[in-house]
């Protein structure tokens, strides 16, 4: 292992996902095979060309967000509510009380994107600058009579640092608070940039997260029509419509959630008592514009030597795999230049759909409980190996964790690629 000063260690985690959204529930899930692609609910699909999605069911943040902080439910989109949510989760099942340690020794990384308008917030003003039926809006009534219709509260709703500014005030964390928006990528990054945060010592505790909601009809009508090539148009087959790394792979479909989980300095977090459940000990990212491959690969190659090991060190690659032909083969090139076909590779997205700023984190997620529990989940939907993929996906039955470390994959399809990488916690 690379030496530092200090070590970053896992000290619990919150999730909510279409699969489950307590942890016990969502490892249970993923043992299981559980698929939670599903026919969208939340709203009429039937005019989309892709008309499923990973939706969290029966989530409800007023139900459950700290009493104290209920009100400020209305100046949040569902992604922040689910973010927000999440990271609560989270600080539960770490067990860290209000107030235990110094406000600005506390900080937050938090992975978002800019939110989709809830269509009631602009339905009138929308209404009083129409000049009719499929026609354009008319700006100048726009600025003269629509703009005064807009909710006051409008813009805090949507933007990407709200769920990390809303937990930062909920928890009073004053220490370093970012928010990440490289999309798919996003969640990978802020693993890494508290991971660096620690180890230079400008806190002892991070809260890292990750939320997206893009169930909703503006956010599906625009993926239908601006990404429409990258959606799947298997819709009688929900369960098995994301089909990773595989001959078959037809497109990917949106999904939501939030994950969130502690990461503390090993000392600290011993001092305190902590149940500590993994390790993070590696980190870097960089760019392959040309999704050619081999810019990811140097992203991980770095990502492991920052973290000390070789590719024979690992347990497992945990890879995005979100089922788009041209990016799984992008993806599959740049982690068989470093491993090869010796190491499994693991794809958890065709569970819950594409989470967006939530995937990282989240399925960095699905490798710490796979180590800790000894078991790795088989990937669903891989059943005849994509010829331009040239690795070994696990599927089937799980099958037992035989090594300590897996690395994350994160990568965009504007090139951007991040990994982390993860140790099982023995000591």
């Amino acid at each position: 292992m690379a030496t530092h000063s200090r070590r970053a260690v896992i000290t619990g985690l919150g999730v909510i996902s279409p699969i489950g959204s307590t942890p016990a529930a969502f490892w249970e899930a993923l043992r299981a095979g559980t698929s939670g692609i599903r026919t969208i609910r939340a709203f009429d699909p039937s005019p989309l060309p892709c008309r499923i999605a990973g939706e969290v069911p029966d989530f409800a943040a007023k139900a459950v967000i700290e009493k104290t902080y209920r009100k400020s439910l209305n100046a949040m989109a569902r992604p922040v509510q689910l973010g927000v949510v999440g990271a609560q989760f989270a600080m539960q099942d770490i067990g860290l009380a209000k107030g235990s340690i110094p406000p600005e020794r506390f900080g937050v990384e938090f992975a978002s994107v800019m939110g989709a308008t809830e269509l009631n917030d602009l339905a009138r003003m929308s209404k009083i600058s129409s000049v009719g039926p499929r026609q354009p809006v008319n700006m100048d009534m726009w600025g003269r009579e629509g703009l005064p219709e807009m909710p006051p509260m409008w813009m805090l709703k949507y933007l990407p640092n709200m769920p990390a500014c809303h937990i930062t005030i909920l928890y009073d964390a004053r220490g370093p608070s970012n928010t990440l928006i490289p999309n798919d990528a996003a969640g990978v990054t802020a693993i890494g940039e508290a991971l660096r945060i620690l180890q230079r010592g400008a806190a002892d505790f991070m809260l890292v997260g990750g939320s997206e909601a893009k169930i909703n009809p503006l956010s599906q009508s625009r993926f239908n029509t601006f990404a429409s090539a990258s959606l799947t148009r298997d819709n009688d087959h929900p369960d098995r419509a994301i089909r990773p790394f595989d001959r078959d792979g037809s497109g990917t479909c949106l999904g939501e959630g939030a994950g969130a989980f502690g990461l503390e300095d090993l000392d600290h977090a011993r001092r305190r008592g902590a149940r500590i459940i993994g390790e993070v000990v590696g980190y870097a990212a960089g760019m392959d514009r040309g999704l050619k491959g081999p810019g990811l690969a140097r992203v991980i190659r770095n990502a492991l030597a920052d973290a000390g090991i070789q590719p024979q060190d690992l347990d497992h690659v945990n890879a995005h795999g979100i089922g788009v032909p041209e990016l799984d083969a992008f993806e599959a090139r740049g982690i068989a230049e470093v491993v090869g076909r010796d190491v499994p590779v693991f794809a958890p997205l065709s569970r819950f759909g594409n989470m967006g700023a939530a995937a990282g984190v989240v399925e960095t997620l699905c490798s710490v409980l796979a180590l800790r529990h000894g078991e790795l989940p088989g990937t669903l939907n891989h059943d005849h190996p994509a010829p331009a993929c040239p690795i070994t996906v696990h599927t089937g039955a799980p099958r037992r964790v035989t090594k300590p470390y897996a690395v994350k994959v994160a990568a965009t399809d504007l090139g951007q690629c991040a990994a982390a990488v993860i140790r099982r916690w023995d000591d």
